[in-house]
């Protein structure tokens, strides 16, 4: 926290979504019936993804990090939301804002790159299905991935850095319910200007390159779904790639309305409101529309259910 001063906040506030009482309750009931279902339906991808032979290929090992990153993702957010609505305790210690940043950025730029993969992943099975074993390898799978997470790493890293070494000496309420960082750099008395430019040209970075690299894709895949004969089939594929294109489309869509809107029409209450989507609302989306429905896992969750029912029950005995 060293930068061109001391800083002499040492804590934030939270404003929250909402400062009405007769909102915080039904919000705060939402919210926790959002984050339970979020937390019970990824973790049971992760289960079935583990457990069912059927589903070890490179679209449900990428599945299965997916799940994780929404996790981790949703629970750097929700829970401190919660405590918000819930209490009248909305503060957040500079660290504890500092780490709340970064594993934002963190899993949010993970997330943005995975989609990619696993549209790289789709574009492969759809386009070249005789080649898909032989280029979707476990080797190619590992060092995409890895690169997907170094890039989520560094991203995060060096935000967080440049966030927190600006001198915070004026209000030290955060227009917002989570550590985001334009509104916490709107509290800095240090000249953000090298914050903003350093802001926008990671969130064209990643956001643009991973949404091309689906773009791209997905020009392919639509392509070689026309060239299918059967009507079922197109329509079957169709189905499946406008269910994954429109998790993509409102994901990246609230990213580009956050972050690549000029200063001049940013706007804090329009940014909360964007913010839900994507902090709250994806993590619990994308296990339902990427795998609740294929019928191979449900059979693999139905299995997997049976499987722990009956271990319950041979427990309790």
């Amino acid at each position: 926290m060293e930068g061109g001063n001391q800083t002499s906040v040492t804590e934030f506030i939270l404003f929250g979504l909402t400062r009405d009482p007769k909102l915080q309750i039904p919000l705060f009931v939402l919210f926790l019936l959002v984050y339970v279902i979020t937390l019970l339906a990824n973790i049971g991808i992760i289960l079935v993804t583990k457990l069912d032979v059927r589903l070890q290929t490179p679209m449900y090992f990428f599945l299965f990090h997916l799940s994780i990153v929404d996790i981790c993702y949703s629970s750097d957010i929700t829970p401190k939301t919660l405590q918000t609505l819930l209490t009248e305790h909305k503060t957040i210690s500079v660290l504890g804002c500092a780490l709340q940043m970064y594993f934002f950025f963190c899993f949010g730029t993970i997330e943005s790159h995975l989609l990619a993969v696993m549209a790289y992943d789709r574009y492969v099975a759809i386009c070249n299905p005789l080649l898909y074993p032989i280029i979707m390898t476990r080797g190619l799978c590992m060092r995409m991935l890895s690169a997907v997470y170094i890039i989520g790493f560094c991203t995060a890293l060096i935000l967080s850095i440049l966030t927190f070494q600006l001198s915070y000496c004026r209000s030290n309420v955060i227009n917002h319910f989570f550590c985001d960082v334009l509104p916490v750099l709107v509290l800095s008395c240090s000249d953000t200007s090298v914050n903003d430019i350093v802001v926008f040209v990671f969130a064209m970075f990643n956001t643009i390159t991973a949404f091309t690299a689906i773009l791209i894709s997905y020009t392919y895949i639509i392509a070689s779904i026309l060239r299918i004969r059967s009507a079922e089939g197109r329509r079957k594929a169709f189905n499946t790639c406008a269910s994954h294109f429109t998790a993509v489309l409102i994901f990246y869509g609230t990213l580009f309305v956050t972050y690549l809107q000029p200063n001049s029409s940013y706007s804090m209450n329009q940014d909360k409101i964007v913010s839900v989507f994507y902090t709250v609302l994806i993590p619990m989306i994308n296990p339902l529309i990427y795998s609740l429905r294929n019928k191979d896992v449900k059979a693999a969750l139905i299995k997997v259910g049976k499987q722990l029912v009956t271990a319950f029950r041979g427990f309790t005995r």
